[in-house]
Order: structure tokens, then C-alpha cells, then sequence
């Protein structure tokens, strides 16, 4: 290994650095260096395409999910590269390499941007002799490589230290918070240290003191910590060059006397390099420093870097750029500067501030780009820019309701301002441009009590945010009354109305988010994978794409990282439109991420089939089958139960237009689905006959007729006033066709009964529902408009109806009301297909199990006086159910009816089928109708008499 690795350095030594004739040889001989033939025989890809929106770019070279390796010409300055190699890395989601490496044949730059942002390595050609293994994985067989810059390992480290100070603080009795708060200056100081905004070694140097016996350590902190919030300078002693910090983080000094281990541990602690720490420490204090019992209650957890890119960038870093590499003329440039000391970022679950910590350093760099591309396309007239960082953090908020988070979200944006600081230095000097790049000052520290608030977010206003981001705490919506009380609960359910009592708890974050945003805003959160699902997709997702949202990048369900052992989704939407395909990542069988391009993404965020391209099939239309219920367009057709059976039992002939009137509300929420109402119903019936039932005619006389015959004439006089202004207008008449015909309901559907006079029941489910409950009701019982009615009697039919088959694609098909579902037989029953060769003992299993399925519904319902609602409510929990096992058979018997594989995607299967049918109809050949198929000779079989029927 030795000599092969001084081999190809001498050989480098001879290469002139030329980085578009020179990188590949470069690059196979460094294959060859560790172990390989060459690149191409170790499997890596030389000038690999990267894909973006309107240009493909070619990495050096990609080795599988290894490494990618940029060249660049000798004596390049590798830093100012770091965009470049980061955006190839980006675009190679979702199977990104592990590692990156910039080298310009002189230095290599190690990069594990999933992990940190700054490089885990710098090593110089002559220095590869003995630093190679940092490069182990580039070994055949790799093994774990060694590097001089790990931030992980430091962080957890330098965590794990402070942590133990904790801990002892607490067993000894002192209060939680004054140990957190004591802690988090403690922790900012040691920070400040090694940022050069103290004296150098001064927190340590106490420290040491103190364990050597020179010094109290409580007098000596205290007496820091208070000149640090001191604007006066001290006139003298150690304190004499310590700055004024405020910040509001030191407004109350909170040493605490500790005993010798305690100093020898945080001494520990402040011998570590403090700037080789990433600020991802916070959040790793903010886990340790909470008992697990709090941590599970409010889902705390601390995030890796590529999981909080997964929102900033898509929400921030890419519209930014995209509007940079728009920018043509020194105007643009200009508003855009303007735009970006505007722009604001929310996270209202800020938690340890980790997400307004990347969102912070990726806005400062994009200010970066913004200068530099001023500075190079517009030399002359750069000057009346001007070069002042107009990013600040007071352009960040955030809220959480655990108060040492809020301190902790303070501190860590503090420390992104000095890190931000030493960043911008660092890139002035790398890229040599001669921008005279004006320097803002550390001290003293921004006061964020305005920006980070102790608020629970889902009660408290939210700012005018331009982006909105975070990660809500996980609950889920079994364990929200018991980890936060039926108290909490209620005041959440009436402040929310509209999201599902049922939805999990970070769902409320998505749907005010949604609410707060404003046109072209955008907005990036973390759920649990429950938000695809049922109540909480009801209450987020489906909220946002029902209201002007539109999902353009999304990952459906990934493994989180930190301690919490859960799955999430990520979403990324904007409000508005939105230009350009949109990107869903979702795991294949083999739990990896796969990227797919879309036109759309859904809001149960999955691929699964598109069925927007399902045929009308000409079978289910004719003859007509499914029908709305009657609109009696008047309460004065409307009669109470009681005041009903009264006028049936006066004169029986009354039956025939004084009609139990069933509604959808009723058929579910009712026990026994019973009618509160009778309709008087003239529909099919003319003046002269109407009168012939004198007490019901004068009823609807007394309270319809004046109603409908002022409407007619107020409508009558809108019509003469438009058509004077234009002969040819369009004008309405339904007010007058609706006086013209006063006694009968606004719409009877004459053709709904032409069909149910043939039968004895009929099939009917709410029409609009999240989950349509179907039941049979009896055709003495009118429908109402809620009701849609399907005009069978047989339990096949109703068996197929019920069956999971059918309900998805009610949910794939419905359109909505006002966020709910809703029945629209042009676009689901018009399209569904029915079975179209079922064999005659699949029809009847299909057929028995229909009955089964009523049967125990009833039977459940009677023993526990339940209604519908209230069975399919338990329905939906976890848990062994002879209801959800009824429903099972129920769904298998359909599927063998179909002739449908069970591993198969139902809506793929039903969709092709679709299409076949359609097929078919075009070509003129026979095809199976909804109903009974032809199988069948005997339908009484196939009908029995269980119906919901009016009581008295």
C-alpha cells in the first residue's frame, strides 16, 4: 500500500494540473493507488451526468454510493468550489455517495455533507504517506476511514461531558431549570472561547483554578458571567477585556456552586476544541438534559443535516438561486438584495433551533452568491451596492412551549451569527475577488427575545413568514389524551373544528401552516407517515391541495434520524402556482429511496395509479342506476315525525305524498337509520290532483306558495332589466319554473322513482363522507339530496358496492365539499367497473358475505344500541373486530369475483379493467352491466328482505 501511494505521488508530481486533460488520468492512477486496476475496474463512472432543470452538468467522476470526486486545475482554491460539488452531491438523491472530494492536485477536501458542512479532512498530496487512511474507503474492501475533523464525534463527545455535569447537578438536588440555564452559559462561553470572543482560555483557566484550589469556582464564574452582561468594561483584574455579550442569555448570571468533580468534568468539557463542535450539540444538550418520559411527551429529538436539507433546501436554497440565475440586469439585482433583507423564516416548533440554524448559514451564503455575482458582472457600479451583510437573524423566528428549548433555539442562533461571521471571512479571502466586504459586528450579541417566543404555536399568531419549516412533535393520535390531557384536547378540537378529531398532532402545525402562508409563499414540515393516511391526511395534506397548496417535493416515508424510532414524511409545498415537474421520493422493497419525476403529487403522497384516466363506460350510464336524492327547495314541504304519523293516521290516503324523508346525516348518525321527517310529495302529481289531498295541498299552499311566487316575480323583473340592456342575454328561470309547478318539490326526480316503483329496496350512502357507509332502505322511504341512491335490490350488487374495490375508487374519483368527499357518479360510478365473468359460486359467496356483513352490523347495533357512525368509528381502531373481519371476507369474495391477484395493485387491476371494458363498448361487443351478471337465473336468490324501514 505504501509503495503503490508513493508511486502515484511522484507520478502526480509530474502532471502539470490541467483539469480537463489531466483529472481522469488523475483519478484511475489514485484508483490504482489503493488497490484497483483502475476506475472503470473498481466499477466508477468517469464525466457521470448530473441532471438539473434546464442543463446537465458532468461530475469528474462517481463511484457508486462511495464517492464523487470534482477536479479542479492546480492551485485552485478548493473552498470557493464547495457550491459545485455540494449541488452535484444534492442532485444525486435519493442514493447519494457517502463522500465527496474536492482536489486540485495538490490537496484533497473531504466532504460527508450528510453529516456535517464542513470538510472532514484537508490532506496535501505529500502528506497522503501518512494520512492515508482517511481514504480506507476507498479501498476494495472498505473500512472505516480516520479523520482529523469529525464534528460528529466531537459533538457527542463534548455532549456527552456536559451531559454528566447535568446530571450530577440534578442528583444533588438542584432545580432542573437553574441547571439548564447555568449549563447553556456555560456552554456559550466555552463557544465564545475558541471564537476569539474572549480572552483567550479564560472560562478554562477559571476552571483550573478552581480544581487546583486557587479560586472558587462559583465567585470566579459569577464574576464572568456578570461582566459579560456588563456594558461597562471592568477597570481592572481578569475580567478587564472581557466585551459586553447581552443577548438576553446572560441577563440573569446563574452560576451554582460546584463541587470538585463538577469542575473537573465541565474542565474537561473546556479543554475540548469548542470550534470543532457543530451546533447540532445543542440539540443533543436539549435531548440528554430531559428525563425520557418528558422527551416522549413532546417528541424532542435532535436532527442530522441531510434531514433538515430535505426542507431548506427545496423551500430556500433553490428559489433563491433560481431567482440569482434569472437576474440579468443590475436592477434585478438590486430588488433582489431588497427582497432578501425582507425575507423572514418561521419555525413554529423550533425545538433546539437546528432547522433556523441551517436555514440562517444557507441564507447567508446565498447572500454570498448575490455579491459576487454583482461584483464580477458589474464591477463599475458595484460600489452603489455596497458590501454590508444585510442577513440578519432577527429575520428568523420561532416559538416552542418548552422553555429551556426557546433559551437553547436563542443561543443557537447567536452562535450561526459568529460562525456565519468567521464564514464570510474565510470565503472574502478564498475567492480574491477584491470585494471590500464589510465585516458585521459580533458583539454585542442580537437580543432574540422578540424572535423566539415560550408559546404554544398552535394558540398564538403566527408572523407574516415568507418560509415556514420545522419538524412538529410527534404524537400520535392514540396517545394524545393521555400524554396531554382531555383539557388540552378539548381546547385543541374547538379551536380546530375542521381537523379530524382523530388526526395526529402534527398535523395541526400543517394545516395553520397552510393557513398563514401567504400567495407564492412556501412552507416544509416533518409528520409522522400517518399524514398520508386517512384523518390526519384529511386535516393536513388534503387541506393544503384543496386550498391553493400545491406538493412539489416530498419524501412519502423515511426512517427519521436522531433517537425517536419513527417514520416521517417530508413535505415541501408552496401556495400558488407552481412551475415544473415536482420530485417524490419513495422507498422501494428494499427500504431504499427512489426518486420520481411527477406532474403531480398527491396528497397521500404515493405512486399509486392515476386512475384520472379511467373511461366513462357507456354500461353504467344506461340505463341510469345511481341517482341523487330529492331537493324539496322549501322547508314548507318538510313535516315533523309526529306531526306526520298524525296526518297519515287521519286520512290513510295521505300515504301517498306524505313520505318518511330520509337525509344522510340520519342514515348513519341515527340508530336504526330512522327518518326524523315526512316530505309532502306532489312530484308526479298535477294542480287538480294535488288538491284532491286537501290537507297536505293546503299546507304547502299556505307556506310555499307565497315564497315561490314572489322569487318568480323578483327573477321576472332581473330578466326584463337584462334583457333591455341586451336582447340576447342569457337569463335564469328556475325561480319561475319553480312558481309554475309551486306545489311539487324543486327537484323530485320523476326518474329516480320510474325506477324504485319496480322495487322493494334500494342501495343509498351518504354523499358526502370520508368513508361512504352503504345501506339498504326501504323504497317506501324517500330519499333526500343528501342520499346518493344506486337502484338494486340484490346483495351481490351491494356486496360489490361495499367492497374495498369500490371504496378506493371513491377515493381516488370523489370530488369535494368543502374538504369532504364527495359521491359524483359522473366520475366514480360512471367509470367503475363491475366484474365481467364472475363464475355463478363467486356471485354467491360475493352475495352471502353482502348479508353476513349487514347481519352483524345489525346485530352489534341492536346489542349496543350503536348506530352506522358508530360501529365504523370502532371500525377504524387498532384491535381484533368481528366487524373488520365480516368486511375482510367481504373483500375477498369480491376479489375472486374479479379474478384479481391479491399482491396485485387493486386500483391498477381495476383501471386496466376499465380500459378493457371500454374497449370493448367501442368495438361493439358485449360486456357485463352493473348488477347481477348473467350467470345468474334465479335473482330472487339474491334478494332478501332487510331494509331500514320507518317506525312509529
Amino acid at each position: 500500500m505504501i509503495d503503490s501511494i508513493n508511486n502515484f505521488i511522484k507520478y502526480v508530481s509530474t502532471l502539470d494540473g490541467d483539469e480537463k486533460g489531466e483529472a481522469q488520468v488523475f483519478c484511475d492512477r489514485l484508483f490504482q493507488a489503493f488497490g484497483h486496476d483502475g476506475y472503470k475496474e473498481a466499477g466508477a463512472t468517469l464525466e457521470f451526468r448530473v441532471k438539473s432543470k434546464k442543463k446537465t452538468n458532468f461530475a469528474d467522476l462517481l463511484w457508486g454510493e462511495r464517492v464523487l470526486i470534482e477536479m479542479k486545475k492546480k492551485g485552485a482554491q478548493l473552498p470557493s468550489h464547495r457550491t459545485q460539488i455540494f449541488d452535484y452531491w444534492w442532485k444525486l438523491r435519493p442514493n447519494q455517495p457517502k463522500y465527496s472530494i474536492l482536489c486540485n492536485f495538490n490537496e484533497f477536501v473531504i466532504y460527508d455533507f450528510a453529516i456535517q458542512d464542513e470538510p472532514l479532512d484537508r490532506i496535501k498530496l505529500e502528506e497522503l504517506e501518512d494520512r492515508y487512511t482517511a481514504f480506507n474507503f476507498m479501498l476494495p474492501k472498505a473500512t472505516t476511514p480516520i479523520f482529523e475533523n469529525n464534528l460528529e464525534e466531537a459533538t457527542r463527545e463534548t455532549a456527552d461531558l456536559v451531559a454528566k455535569v447535568f446530571n450530577s447537578l440534578i442528583e444533588r438536588g438542584v432545580e432542573r431549570e437553574r441547571a439548564q440555564r447555568f449549563l447553556l452559559q456555560s456552554v456559550f462561553t466555552m463557544f465564545a472561547e475558541d471564537y476569539q470572543l474572549l480572552p483567550k482560555d479564560i472560562f478554562t483557566k477559571i476552571l483550573l483554578d478552581s480544581h487546583k484550589g486557587l479560586g472558587n469556582a462559583y465567585d470566579l464564574i459569577a464574576g464572568l458571567f456578570h461582566q459579560m452582561n456588563n456594558k461597562e468594561s471592568a477597570r481592572g483584574g481578569r475580567f478587564k477585556e472581557v466585551s459586553y455579550f447581552n443577548g438576553g442569555l446572560f441577563a440573569k448570571p446563574e452560576p451554582i456552586e460546584l463541587t470538585d468533580e463538577e469542575v473537573k468534568m465541565l474542565l474537561n468539557a473546556s479543554s475540548k476544541l469548542w470550534n470543532k463542535v457543530n451546533p447540532a450539540i445543542f440539540g443533543t444538550i436539549f435531548q440528554s438534559s430531559m428525563g425520557a418520559e418528558e422527551r416522549h411527551a413532546y417528541g424532542a429529538h435532535f436532527t442530522t443535516e441531510l434531514d433538515i436539507l430535505k426542507i431548506v433546501h427545496p423551500t430556500i436554497i433553490e428559489p433563491w438561486r433560481e431567482k440569482i440565475a434569472k437576474a440579468k440586469t443590475l436592477k434585478d439585482m438590486k430588488q433582489l438584495r431588497k427582497e432578501l433583507a425582507g425575507f423572514k423564516v418561521l419555525d413554529p416548533a423550533c425545538g433546539s433551533g437546528d432547522f433556523l440554524y441551517v436555514a440562517f448559514r444557507e441564507l447567508k451564503r446565498v447572500e454570498m452568491e448575490l455579491l459576487n455575482k454583482i461584483h464580477i458582472e458589474f464591477p463599475k457600479s458595484a460600489g452603489e451596492i455596497g458590501t454590508q451583510s444585510i442577513v440578519s437573524i432577527k429575520q428568523f423566528h420561532g416559538m416552542d412551549f418548552n422553555p429551556f428549548a426557546v433559551e437553547l433555539s436563542k443561543v443557537t442562533l447567536m452562535l450561526a451569527k459568529e460562525i456565519a461571521i468567521k464564514e464570510t471571512r474565510e470565503w472574502v479571502d478564498t475567492i480574491q475577488t477584491g470585494i471590500p466586504f464589510q465585516m458585521e459586528e459580533t458583539l454585542p450579541l442580537d437580543n432574540m427575545d422578540e424572535n423566539i417566543l415560550y408559546a404554544d404555536a398552535l394558540f398564538t399568531d403566527w408572523i407574516e413568514a415568507d418560509v415556514i419549516v420545522g419538524n412538529p412533535p410527534y404524537q400520535s393520535k392514540n396517545k394524545m389524551q393521555e400524554e396531554y390531557g382531555i383539557e388540552y384536547l378539548n381546547k385543541l378540537w374547538n379551536a380546530y373544528p375542521d381537523v379530524p378529531g382523530r388526526a395526529d398532532y402534527c398535523v395541526y402545525w400543517f394545516y395553520k401552516a397552510h393557513q398563514n402562508l401567504n400567495n407564492g409563499g412556501f412552507a416544509g414540515l416533518v409528520g409522522t407517515n400517518t399524514i398520508r393516511q386517512n384523518y390526519s391526511r384529511e386535516g393536513s395534506l388534503d387541506y393544503i391541495t384543496d386550498n391553493g397548496g400545491v406538493i412539489f417535493n416530498a419524501i412519502s416515508s423515511q426512517p427519521w434520524s436522531g433517537d425517536a424510532v419513527v417514520f416521517v414524511s417530508i413535505v415541501n409545498w408552496t401556495k400558488g402556482d407552481f412551475q415544473g415537474k415536482k420530485r417524490l421520493y419513495v422507498e422501494d422493497k428494499n427500504d431504499e429511496l427512489q426518486e420520481y419525476i411527477l406532474d403531480n403529487i398527491n396528497s397521500s403522497l404515493s405512486l399509486q395509479i392515476d386512475v384520472t384516466e379511467a373511461k366513462v363506460l357507456d354500461c353504467n350510464k344506461s340505463p341510469k342506476k345511481v341517482f341523487q336524492g330529492q331537493t324539496h327547495g322549501h322547508e314548507g314541504f318538510l313535516v315533523a315525525k309526529m306531526e306526520g304519523l298524525e296526518m297519515l293516521a287521519k286520512n290513510k290516503v295521505n300515504h301517498k305524498v306524505v313520505k318518511p324523508f330520509l337525509i344522510g346525516r340520519e342514515l348513519v348518525a341515527n340508530e336504526k337509520s330512522q327518518p326524523e321527517r315526512f316530505v309532502i310529495d306532489f312530484t308526479d302529481k298535477d294542480i287538480i290532483e294535488a288538491a284532491s289531498f286537501p290537507e297536505p295541498y293546503e299546507m304547502v299552499k299556505k307556506s310555499v306558495l307565497p315564497d315561490r311566487e314572489a322569487k318568480a316575480n323578483e327573477q321576472e323583473e332581473k330578466n326584463q332589466k337584462a334583457l333591455e340592456n341586451n336582447s340576447k342575454a342569457k337569463v335564469n328561470k328556475h325561480h319561475i319554473n319553480f312558481y309554475n309547478k309551486w306545489w311539487q318539490l324543486s327537484y323530485g326526480r320523476k326518474d329516480l322513482f320510474k325506477v324504485l316503483s319496480k322495487l322493494k329496496r334500494y342501495i343509498a350512502c351518504s354523499r358526502v363522507s370520508a368513508r361512504p357507509i352503504f345501506e339498504f332502505v326501504s323504497s317506501d322511504i324517500n330519499p333526500n339530496d343528501a342520499l346518493m341512491v344506486f337502484a338494486f335490490e340484490d346483495n351481490y350488487t351491494f356486496g360489490i358496492i361495499q367492497s374495498q374495490a369500490h371504496i378506493l375508487w371513491y377515493q381516488e374519483k370523489c370530488s369535494s365539499m368543502k374538504g369532504d368527499p364527495r359521491y359524483t357518479p359522473n366520475t366514480i360510478w360512471d367509470t367503475f367497473p363491475f366484474p365481467q365473468n364472475p363464475k355463478l359460486a363467486d356471485v354467491k359467496k360475493v352475495a352471502v358475505a353482502a348479508k353476513k356483513l349487514r347481519e352483524m352490523r345489525n346485530k352489534i347495533m341492536d346489542k349496543h344500541n350503536y348506530t352506522l357512525r358508530d360501529i365504523y368509528r370502532i371500525l377504524e381502531e387498532p384491535g381484533a373486530n368481528p366487524l373488520k373481519d365480516a368486511h375482510q371476507n367481504l373483500d375477498d369474495a369480491v376479489l375472486a369475483a374479479y379474478g384479481f391477484g391479491k399482491r396485485k395493485d387493486l386500483l391498477s387491476q381495476l383501471l386496466d379493467l376499465n380500459f378493457e371494458i371500454a374497449n370493448k363498448i367501442e368495438k361493439g361487443e358485449e360486456v357485463q352491466s352493473p348488477g347481477l351478471p348473467k350467470c345468474v337465473k334465479n335473482k330472487k336468490e339474491f334478494v332478501s328482505g332487510d331494509c331500514v324501514k320507518m317506525e312509529n
